[in-house]
């Protein structure tokens, strides 16, 4: 893993990665006005693994949407690494969705360099890169292979590599694993602990898995049903490296009993 030596660490960045302060959205629906949003204010450190959960229809992806540039809140501020990010910005956050997205025509080392083909690198210098990712994301081999040739995690590995090609500091997740059966789940996701603990991103995961959020989070943040609001800030206190074993601890079913009960009481 030699060629993993090159990845930057981004150690010189502001100690908040993602700043958010009074954040409110609205949205026009079909009987008028919806207030999505509402007054949120959180701070994201550098480094940290966060995972926001919330009742279904809380505004989880919208506010992540938001981080990613793609969407524009109504009122409120947003700075990532200090500066607001009015639209997408590869050079400063990376984008997972819950599908995979990938394109059919091209192999996978193909779709990891397509963002870089856009900034027009150098062919040599983007397919070293992307061969780079591939292996980060376990995928050694699989480079010339299509879409419609890998299983659903592989193409989700294809996506996570795909996110982190450019180097961003940041990297968002929008319930990346959500389309996958359990086993592959829980895989991708101690996968994803030893990428994160490689490549020291900031990471911002959205998830309706309760075991997930705890067995992946440094901290959790629990949402309100719409309008959706921080209710609950939760350290997970457990030690890293995670292993499977905790999950049958009680302290790892205590904080997943008190993020349930605050998504419960939403109901």
């Amino acid at each position: 893993m030699q060629q993993l030596a090159n990845l930057s660490v981004h150690s010189s960045l502001p100690t908040r990665a993602i700043e958010v302060s009074q954040l409110s959205h609205v949205y026009n629906g079909i009987h008028g006005e919806v207030l999505a949003l509402e007054d949120i204010s959180l701070q994201v450190e550098s480094g940290k693994f966060t995972v926001i959960v919330g009742p279904s229809g809380c505004g989880k992806t919208s506010l992540l949407m938001m981080m990613a540039g793609l969407r524009s809140q109504t009122s409120g501020e947003l700075l990532c690494h200090g500066a607001p990010i009015p639209q997408p910005d590869p050079n400063r956050v990376g984008v997972v969705f819950q599908e995979a997205s990938l394109f059919p025509w091209l192999t996978a080392a193909q779709n990891v360099e397509f963002p870089l083909s856009l900034r027009a690198d150098p062919k040599v210098a983007r397919r070293q890169r992307a061969l780079q990712m591939l292996s980060l994301v376990g995928l050694d081999g699989f480079a010339d292979r299509f879409p419609h040739e890998l299983s659903g995690g592989m193409k989700q590995r294809v996506s996570i590599a795909r996110g982190l090609v450019q180097d961003p500091p940041v990297l968002l997740m929008d319930e990346p694993f959500a389309a996958l059966d359990e086993q592959t789940r829980m895989t991708m996701g101690h996968e994803l602990l030893r990428i994160w603990a490689t490549t020291s991103k900031t990471v911002v995961f959205v998830t309706h898995s309760l075991t997930e959020a705890v067995y992946l989070a440094d901290e959790v943040l629990v949402m309100s049903a719409r309008p959706g609001r921080i209710i609950d800030r939760i350290a997970i206190d457990l030690p890293r490296p995670r292993t499977y074993e905790m999950m049958a601890s009680d302290k790892f079913g205590g904080l997943r009993e008190r993020i349930w009960q605050q998504i419960r009481s939403q109901h």
